[in-house]
């Protein structure tokens, strides 16, 4: 049954469809794999157990009859715990939301219910995404699976300790400077932050309103980009949403990368903040392997990282603090520690503060932009450093703000994180793949071509070893 838990989602579907496996059988072994690991992750703030079951049922009587109930049809799934499902808590890992049910879900739960999901619940992540893994919340942080006493990422850190931990083969999170992909990157899954609009944010809990991003984390490249298929398109509620036309954006995942330029931005982190030996080693590997792969691979530069950070953050914690005032003012003890303190940082900032970075967000837009015209892609670290132990809180906040992620929240541009290998701790390492604007589809090509040429990604964690 554990075997089950970490096959590809895609190859299940088409087992159900078959009726060579029940979905009542598929959702047994993962909550019996929920209820072996969970206590020691802590990935789950609340499971839908019953529901879910009830669920499997359903769709197992309607492919008896024949029916297609849609493209994730016998598909558990589970959602960070800012994106609203209707009749079931949202609580942002807060004691402020900790009784909030909200009367709607959002647009992308309610495309994956659609589509014939089986939602498994809702996942732990940093108090209103932005908290840290903190020990004062009425629920604990979650783990990294590969080592429990190891932090797992954030703020969507429950959904990457569930996928990776084989509790759920894929969930939602949210990414504001690299929400989806610090979990991702350190979990060892693939994690997609797609192009600022392309997948609606109506429903989730808010961060900072021209930040924030909605995006797909599995543990391989394809069985991402079909769950972008469901949840990407225009919807007219968020302000935010792009109108531009639906995709598939599966259909490049075997055409490789011969005769691609991908640009390599290695100055963010060999000079601007130098990473660890072992993460700078594992992405010039990764730009080799493409290189060997037929790419065109060459160095490119842009404008130092931390102004792409520093730009990134203002707008951040001034957004922030804004969705947070009344609440700060009003219950301020209901907050745990870190969360109270980085939104209280907005409060020291100006409305000059605010206009000039949103003044130099668009000359970085544009400088980063021009890079696409000597190069198809762009590839770079993630995180600058391996994880750190969770109960160390200066080193968590240390190793949190050295990452590469950030620009691309700033630029609204397509990134993916995928493993690129293995630290002497065995816990995971990462690269991100960056395109154009609405260009996802490129960066699934070169990433299902990475994947099929190495074996990170068959890798699973020993849980009960750590």
């Amino acid at each position: 049954m554990s075997d089950l838990c970490f096959q590809d989602w895609t190859q299940v579907r088409a087992q159900l469809s078959a009726g060579s496996l029940t979905v009542e059988r598929y959702v047994e072994a993962l909550l019996a794999q929920i209820n072996a690991h969970d206590g020691e992750v802590n990935a789950f703030l609340t499971l839908c157990a019953e529901d879910a079951l009830t669920q499997a049922r359903s769709l197992d009587a309607r492919f008896a009859r024949g029916e297609d109930p849609g493209p994730l049809a016998g598909i558990p799934y589970a959602l960070k715990d800012i994106i609203d499902t209707e009749g079931l808590r949202t609580s942002c890992h807060s004691a402020i939301r900790a009784e909030h049910v909200p009367a709607h879900d959002a647009h992308t739960a309610a495309r994956m219910k659609a589509a014939g999901g089986v939602l498994l619940g809702k996942l732990a992540t940093h108090e209103f995404a932005i908290g840290g893994p903190s020990f004062d919340l009425p629920w604990p942080p979650a783990r990294n699976p590969w080592n429990t006493a190891y932090f797992p990422g954030g703020s969507s850190s429950g959904s990457g300790a569930a996928v990776a931990a084989g509790m759920v083969p894929m969930a939602l999170g949210t990414d504001t400077a690299g929400s989806v992909r610090n979990p991702a990157s350190l979990c060892g899954i693939v994690g997609m932050k797609p192009t600022y609009g392309r997948v609606s944010r109506r429903g989730v809990f808010p961060l900072s309103f021209s930040l924030d991003h909605v995006g797909p984390m599995t543990r391989r490249v394809g069985e991402n980009a079909t769950l972008l298929n469901v949840i990407a398109g225009y919807d007219e509620s968020d302000p935010g949403s792009a109108n531009v036309a639906n995709e598939d954006f599966t259909r490049g995942l075997d055409e490789g990368v011969r005769g691609l330029r991908v640009g390599v931005i290695r100055h963010f982190y060999a000079e601007d903040i130098e990473a660890q030996p072992v993460v700078r080693d594992g992405v010039d590997a990764a730009a080799q392997q493409l290189a060997r792969l037929g790419a065109d691979v060459i160095e490119v530069r842009t404008r130092p990282l931390r102004e792409y950070i520093e730009c990134n953050r203002v707008l951040l914690v001034s957004e922030a603090f804004a969705v947070h005032e009344k609440w700060l003012q009003e219950r301020p003890q209901d907050y745990g520690a870190l969360a109270r303190e980085r939104l209280s940082v907005g409060a020291f900032l100006s409305a000059v503060d605010y206009v000039q970075a949103n003044r130099t967000k668009r000359a970085l837009c544009a400088e980063m932009n021009t890079l696409f015209k000597g190069v198809d892609v762009l590839i770079t670290t993630s995180s600058m450093d391996e994880t750190c132990r969770i109960d160390d809180a200066v080193e968590v906040t240390r190793t949190y703000q050295r990452q590469s992620r950030a620009p691309f929240n700033l630029t609204g541009l397509p990134a993916l994180s995928m493993p690129c290998g293995f630290d002497s701790n065995g816990l995971p390492l990462a690269f991100q793949i960056v395109a154009p604007a609405f260009a996802e589809s490129l960066i699934y090509q070169v990433a299902s071509a990475y994947e099929a040429a190495t074996s990170w990604h068959q890798q699973q964690p020993t849980l009960g070893a750590s």
